[in-house]
């Protein structure tokens, strides 16, 4: 199963340095049946694509808990096994809170939980297939939107979803694996 694991650059240097991302359980998104609901599509790639904004937004977060990391979002695109995979939602699907958050209807941003996951082991660095990571002129736009989230009401607070969604107009940047050590 493909994963999306949200991290930061530090904590991706502290993965390069120990050959893993841990400990677990660790927090991923990948491509649930809660995800596809919500989405309406049956198209792989898109659905992929979703379930990597997701791990950009939760970069986000992470941002906004570490003022003193980089202001760039990494999100690490992994293989691991279905065993090592579990949903993160009540019903067994994913959402959280006794319903897949498919159910709300539209496409809005929703449930900040809809395709998380949880990874049972720590993640080897082998295990990852790709690194995306924001270039540094998104620095600023990513800064504001950690400001925006670690702001009163989050998310939620005034302005955050012009700021949030100004950060996401960054595309982030696609780095084979044998590129880790340039980015750190």
């Amino acid at each position: 199963m493909r994963v999306y694991l949200p991290l930061t650059l530090p904590g991706l240097a502290a993965a390069h340095q120990k050959g893993e991302v841990g400990p677990a359980p660790l927090t991923a998104y990948a491509v649930t049946p809660g995800l596809r609901a919500w989405s309406g599509s049956d198209d792989l790639e898109e659905l992929e694509y979703a379930a990597l904004g997701r791990a950009a937004r939760a970069s986000l977060r992470l941002l906004a808990a570490d003022q003193d990391a980089a202001r760039r979002r990494v999100v690490l695109a992994a293989d691991v096994a279905d065993r090592d995979v579990r949903p993160d939602g009540q019903d067994g699907q994913d959402g959280g809170e006794g319903g897949s958050g498919g159910e709300r209807g539209g496409r809005g941003e929703g449930d900040e939980r809809l395709g998380e996951v949880r990874l049972a082991r720590p993640l080897p660095l082998s295990r990852v297939a790709a690194v995306h990571v924001d270039a540094e002129d998104a620095a600023e736009a990513v800064q504001a939107a950690a400001r925006a989230l670690a702001g009163p009401g989050g998310a939620e607070g005034k302005d955050a979803a012009g700021t949030l969604a100004e950060a996401e107009d960054h595309e982030l940047l696609w780095y084979a694996t044998q590129e880790l050590e340039n980015l750190l």
